[in-house]
């Protein structure tokens, strides 16, 4: 560690670098998401409290950050999340009209024979990179990070989960609202890639089921891809960019490798280092030494070993602050580590041309 920055050295495992009580832990209900609470549980003070109910208030004190334009374009950056129902599509996407120039195969009715898990695991990681994730990795489905009011059919076995990263100048004002802009944008992002891949997967005749933050536990499953480690924050730490990523994935039938997942020291560094902590303004996380087994609030998941996160607190802060917050990202010293330090992973990747090295 130099400065406080992290030095990143990245090694692949054969187990994921969590550790869960199996007696404790259970499937967790997306019913008890702090934002579905908003609107059911009137048992927390955030009950029917939405985030923007001060915003006008806000913008007429005149505060930097928190601008009429800059407000503007904070919700404009969400409208391809928020307005295209494809992104989040569980079957073929209806363009809202044909191809000018097209016979009109139906792509999905031919299904492309993969003689080779590996080779087609490059190919999807190489695809996603090109469509525009930042990172792609892929696992095996563990259902215990399946929501506990969700089932899929037990043919989705492989996960593709993709990371896009947020722009780190505007991560660095939160939690003024140009943060807000750099998280609107990455899950409009998140939307173009994942109608993107799914339809792919979809064109080589399998199936594919796209999510957003629905579904399952993002974070876990980017955990068992390969991605990074969970951090203090309560968030994945990468090593190419630390916290500052957003999470989709999909759920295929497409035969696929999985990835090993990564260790490179997160939780040693985060129980020491604790700048998340000191700098959140909503004092949602944790100052233990140690990692716990136990919840703080309704919205959190015991048994899987962590600092868990009062959200909230957190939501409660978004409320008062007129905009969400991104604050315990902008800290982590694994930004400024990511910025010095490139990790090596796996770097081969398939083209239509052939296996090239250097392209994933």
């Amino acid at each position: 560690m130099v400065d406080g920055t992290p030095r990143i050295k990245v090694r692949r495992v054969e187990k994921p670098p969590y550790v869960v009580d199996e007696s404790r832990l259970r499937r967790f209900n997306s019913r008890n998401i702090v934002f579905e609470r908003v609107m059911w549980d009137p048992s927390w003070e955030g009950y029917r409290r939405m985030y923007d109910e001060k915003v006008l208030d806000i913008i007429a004190e005149g505060k930097p950050g928190y601008s009429r334009l800059d407000f503007a374009l904070s919700y404009a950056s969400w409208i391809v999340r928020d307005g295209f129902e494809g992104g989040l599509s569980w079957t073929k996407i209806k363009p809202y009209r044909p191809p000018l120039v097209s016979v009109g195969i139906d792509w999905t009715k031919m299904r492309y024979d993969v003689d080779d898990p590996h080779e087609m695991s490059a190919y999807i990681k190489w695809a996603g990179r090109l469509i525009g994730a930042s990172l792609v990795g892929i696992c095996k489905l563990n259902r215990l990070w399946l929501y506990e009011d969700v089932e899929i059919p037990e043919r989705f076995e492989n996960v593709i989960v993709m990371a896009i990263e947020m722009d780190a100048e505007a991560i660095e004002t939160s939690p003024a609202v140009p943060a807000t802009i750099a998280t609107g944008v990455g899950y409009s992002k998140m939307a173009f890639v994942l109608a993107c891949m799914g339809e792919f997967i979809r064109n080589l005749g399998y199936d594919a089921l796209q999510c957003g933050n629905d579904t399952a536990l993002s974070i876990p499953l980017a955990i068992d891809a390969g991605l990074g480690e969970l951090g203090r924050n309560g968030l994945l730490i990468t090593p190419q960019y630390g916290p500052r990523v957003r999470l989709c994935k999909i759920f295929t039938d497409l035969p696929l490798e999985s990835d090993k997942p990564i260790e490179f020291g997160v939780r040693e560094f985060c129980k020491k280092c604790k700048l998340c902590a000191e700098h959140c303004e909503a004092g949602a996380i944790s100052m233990d030494d140690e990692p716990s087994f136990e919840g703080v609030c309704r919205s959190n998941n015991p048994g899987a070993l962590k600092w868990y996160v009062d959200v909230e607190r957190c939501y409660l802060f978004w409320c008062e602050n007129g905009t969400d917050c991104s604050t315990c990202i902008k800290v982590c010293p694994y930004n400024r580590a990511s910025m010095l330090t490139r990790a090596s992973g796996d770097r081969e990747g398939v083209t239509p041309g052939g296996i090239l090295k250097g392209m994933l």
